[in-house]
């Protein structure tokens, strides 16, 4: 709501409230899983959306404001949906696509070195910014005019806002500690592994320690520091653990072991004999065509299901062909997440869809451009900055 306030002037400037709603969403989305972002963040901005009439008005001119209202209506929620699943792109723990990557990475090249949290978002947040930028433009374009400002001011302004924002009150003890806590987590995360001339953190354990073991350690934290709210309470016990999203890890190791499967049974042979026409093809070929198959999948099955069936395929076809198995399994991967045209390619545009405001149509309309030009910056960075960061240009 903060936020929101700080882009909301007097008059309402659309674009910059855009911006506003579409830019929190994304940097929340860095460091939770996509789809309980958008659960989040979904009603604050419908919590938005219902200062506006819903309905055609009789008269002319509200008639007309009226419907820069619904198109404006539209923009939010596609922006939230989308940012969501952007924002999700630039970090590990931002979707289970990047974690199936880097498991199924160390499963079937062990003998290489890790992605680790640092090395991917070197990667991923350009990529996502890229697309970010994106998702801001075709999102003004499409639905905010000259007079969508004009339209949105007679229901919204800052002190509307503000209000609200008073009601809140100040942040708890028990919130502090958890920004706390999880802002050493991104802390460790990132500093565990920098370069080869500067080893970070990790080095001191030998490398015996991993992203996952900081979790553990962090997480235990919860489970130790007081809340400040009941005598013995702390921020987190078991009874809340057991409310957790469990069932996303399960997918996620099931992923692990269809991936195993289809290497034992052959399958990613026979499959990868589909896409033999990329042997000797260059770099900028190879990288768009894995990731509009993978893109063209995701679309009908959901991102974590369309990278698990697809990446094992990756990297076996990668090896037959002789080229850097990321030079294909990351565009597979970021590929996967590239789900904007139809609601059954994730669970957050379910949560999009459901809310009314948008059609099938509206998001493939403004989901289209989003899906080009992904396409585009992974054709660019995965040969350039790519080649830097995950040491393509090495032999493996």
């Amino acid at each position: 709501m903060q936020i929101t306030s700080l882009f909301c002037g007097d008059p309402v400037r659309p674009s910059l409230l855009l911006l506003g709603i579409t830019g929190t969403t994304m940097f929340v989305s860095m460091w939770i899983h996509n789809t309980p972002c958008t659960v989040m963040m979904m009603p604050v901005a419908t919590g938005i959306l219902q200062r506006f009439p819903r309905g055609e008005a009789s008269s002319t001119s509200s008639a007309s404001d009226a419907r820069e209202v619904q198109r404006f209506s539209k923009a939010v929620v596609l922006g939230v949906v989308y940012a969501s699943a952007i924002g999700g792109m630039a970090t590990l723990t931002g979707t289970g696509v990047n974690i199936i990557l880097v498991g199924m990475w160390s499963t079937y090249f062990p003998e290489q070195p890790p992605i680790t949290f640092s090395s991917w978002m070197s990667f991923g947040l350009p990529m996502a910014l890229v697309l970010f930028v994106a998702l801001w433009a075709t999102l003004c374009l499409l639905y905010c005019s000259k007079n969508t400002g004009r339209a949105l001011s007679a229901y919204l302004d800052r002190s509307h806002l503000r209000r609200e924002l008073s009601l809140l009150g100040p942040m708890a003890f028990a919130e502090k500690m958890v920004l706390a806590v999880f802002g050493g987590l991104i802390v460790l995360w990132m500093t565990r592994s920098l370069t080869d001339d500067i080893p970070g953190w990790g080095s001191l354990f030998h490398g015996e320690v991993g992203d996952g073991t900081v979790t553990i350690m962090m997480a235990t934290l919860l489970f130790i520091i007081p809340s400040g709210k009941n005598d013995g309470e702390k921020l987190m016990d078991w009874a809340k653990c057991r409310r957790l999203q469990w069932n996303i890890i399960l997918l996620l190791g099931a992923g692990f072991a269809i991936a195993d499967g289809f290497k034992a049974s052959g399958l990613t042979d026979i499959l990868s004999e589909g896409l033999g026409f990329l042997r000797g093809a260059p770099a900028l070929a190879i990288a768009p065509v894995a990731c509009v198959f993978s893109g063209a999948i995701t679309e009908f099955t959901s991102d974590d299901a369309t990278a698990t069936l697809v990446l094992p395929l990756l990297a076996e076809l990668a090896k037959s062909i002789g080229v850097h198995p990321l030079l294909l399994m990351v565009p597979g991967a970021v590929g996967a997440q590239l789900s904007y045209l139809l609601p059954t390619g994730s669970p957050g545009n379910v949560v999009g869809f459901s809310t009314g405001y948008i059609s099938i149509k509206d998001m493939m309309i403004a989901g289209m451009p989003l899906k080009v030009v992904g396409i585009a910056a992974l054709t660019i960075l995965l040969p350039t900055l790519g080649s830097v960061v995950f040491g393509m240009d090495q032999k493996l």
